[in-house]
Order: C-alpha cells, then sequence, then structure tokens
C-alpha cells in the first residue's frame, strides 16, 4: 500500500477493493449523481460503514473479548521480560542449565 495526500494534508492509504460488474456499476452512477468521483464515493461509504459498525452491540462485545485478550497477552509478556530482567516480584531469576551455584 502507498500513501497520497490530498488537498487538505490529509494522509490516505490506498486500497484496492474487488466487486462485482454491478456493484461497481451503480458504484458509477451513484458518484455520477452525487458529482463525486467513485473514490470519494467509495470513501464516503467506507467511512460511513465504520461509524455504524462502532456503534453496533456484537462488534462492540467483540471489541472488549478482543481487548481483554490483548490485555492477558501483554501481562504475560510483561511478566516474562521482567523474569528475564530478573525483576520477577521477589523472585530469583530463573538460571539456565549451565549455571553453577556458589555452593558447589
Amino acid at each position: 500500500m502507498s500513501e497520497s495526500i490530498n488537498g487538505q494534508g490529509a494522509a490516505y492509504k490506498v486500497l484496492t477493493v474487488r466487486t462485482s460488474e454491478d456493484t461497481r456499476a451503480q458504484l458509477e452512477v451513484l458518484a455520477l449523481l452525487n458529482e463525486r468521483s467513485v473514490t470519494e464515493e467509495t470513501r464516503l461509504a467506507l467511512e460511513h460503514w465504520v461509524e455504524k459498525s462502532k456503534s453496533d452491540p456484537a462488534v462492540l462485545r467483540r471489541a472488549e473479548q478482543v481487548r481483554d485478550e490483548i490485555e492477558r497477552e501483554a501481562e504475560t509478556k510483561r511478566n516474562a521480560i521482567a523474569a528475564v530482567l530478573g525483576k520477577d516480584k521477589g523472585k530469583a531469576p530463573a538460571r539456565s542449565p549451565k549455571q553453577v551455584s556458589p555452593e558447589a
């Protein structure tokens, strides 16, 4: 994907969409009727769909589930890094099998 910048300074990413001939023809007619380009008509439709999805209860429930999963994974990784760095909340850092204790 490449980026382009519109005349107002906002950066856009290029998105290629495959669609049926019928949908493309309807989109072209709507663009003509609304005096916009097919690209602009598509961008506006996608923005509308994204905003609509943000208020969909099923999407919101799934977003919370995904966020919780991400938080659990992040906590696991934070703990692993702390253990590697020897900062594992009072626990002694794990020794590799090749380390010899000072008593030996």
